[in-house]
């Protein structure tokens, strides 16, 4: 049932209390014949009426600013084994059942049909909100029409749709960060280092990039916002590959080891847009005997525990943390806000939690 159902069913159950109270009081005023008496009941009646109106009001208003706790959530993640989305998603579902919702997680394995498929199904279900992880960023505008229709608040998380797609439903907000930021802060982890980044010394840096899904905007801007931070402080580049990675750890290190092959000693940094394929690309750093931080540097996203031990031990360069728990209390807040009747104006969807830069010097606040 419906969190809108809830309340009215709270209200018209506190208004037969009135209707009872006001024809008992009608009875009684029947069976008294003195002027007096029948003012004295009437009186009773109205302020019966009164109480129970006020009553009914109190309990709405509770459940308002309750945010619907106790209601059904319906959670949609892209797959299950990315190790990101993993920490996310326990976060998602502790955070949720901890307020007293109850939660249906699904898998979508990396196919939107069958995240179609998911999310309608929540919908026949009565679901109170959705919390959506798509698939494929180029599906929001499907995604949208389908939740706009049904009427349901909708927080969608990790992936972000144009601002002018969700200015299509008022019910509807993006919790997230914002990708260029990690990227930044990617380029300004080489640029801390003594030589910024040029290791031979031929006055430019020369790097591969290991990519997540080009289609999604926190690998394009990953990929350009690193680079573009070397640029921007006057660094000369040279892109030696660029290749789609796809989030994995098992592409990442089969990149690695290819370009390591071919490029040898020209290749001085591996950009990799997450730390599970940086990690992948660290054991073909290893395997080709190239050691990180002297003659070749390496950066991911995420700040996993793996690449957190790995940048503690000096086998990185660094990370930049994703903060899976700080985003999975943004979206639970953004979701009860809608839940309690908050809409959101176009421009004003997007909501966004810091990326935080992290180095050998703080890699062991974050395990």
């Amino acid at each position: 049932m419906r969190l809108a159902r809830k309340v009215t069913a709270m209200a018209m159950a506190s208004m037969m209390v009135v209707s009872m109270a006001a024809c008992g009081g009608g009875d009684s005023a029947e069976t008294t014949t003195a002027a007096p008496a029948e003012t004295t009941t009437a009186a009773a009646a109205d302020a019966t009426t009164e109480a129970a109106k006020d009553a009914a009001e109190e309990t709405a208003k509770e459940a308002e600013a309750a945010g619907g706790a106790g209601g059904n959530i319906g959670v949609c993640i892209y797959k299950f084994d990315d190790a990101f989305m993993t920490t996310y998603r326990n976060a998602l579902q502790e955070i949720l059942e901890g307020k007293g919702y109850t939660v249906t997680v699904m898998d979508g394995k990396n196919d939107q049909a069958e995240q179609n498929n998911q999310i309608n199904n929540f919908i026949a279900q009565e679901v109170d909100a959705l919390i959506i992880n798509p698939v494929m960023t180029s599906a929001a505008d499907q995604i949208i029409a389908t939740v706009k229709d049904a009427d349901i608040p909708t927080v969608l998380i990790n992936r972000e749709p144009t601002a002018e797609q969700m200015s299509t439903y008022e019910k509807l907000v993006y919790v997230g960060c914002d990708a260029r930021q990690s990227g930044t802060m990617q380029g300004e982890l080489i640029l801390d280092t003594p030589n910024k980044g040029d290791i031979n010394g031929d006055g430019k840096v020369s790097y591969i990039m290991i990519q997540g899904d080009p289609e999604n905007v926190d690998a394009q801007y990953r990929t350009e916002f690193s680079v573009k931070a070397l640029t921007d402080a006057g660094m000369q580049v040279e892109e030696l590959d660029l290749q789609r990675g796809d989030w994995d750890r098992n592409k990442g290190q089969e990149i690695a080891q290819n370009d390591l092959a071919k490029f040898g000693n020209d290749i001085e940094v591996i950009f990799c847009n997450n730390d599970d394929m940086a990690i992948g690309a660290l054991q073909a750093i290893q395997a080709a005997g190239r050691k990180v931080n002297e003659d070749i540097y390496l950066v991911g996203v995420d700040a996993l525990d793996a690449a957190l031990n790995e940048v503690v031990n000096g086998n990185m360069t660094g990370t930049v943390l994703n903060d899976a728990n700080g985003q999975a209390a943004g979206a639970v807040e953004a979701m009860e806000a809608l839940l309690g009747g908050k809409t959101y104006a176009s421009g004003e969807q997007s909501i966004y939690v810091d990326y935080v830069k992290v180095t050998p010097e703080n890699a062991a606040d974050f395990q």
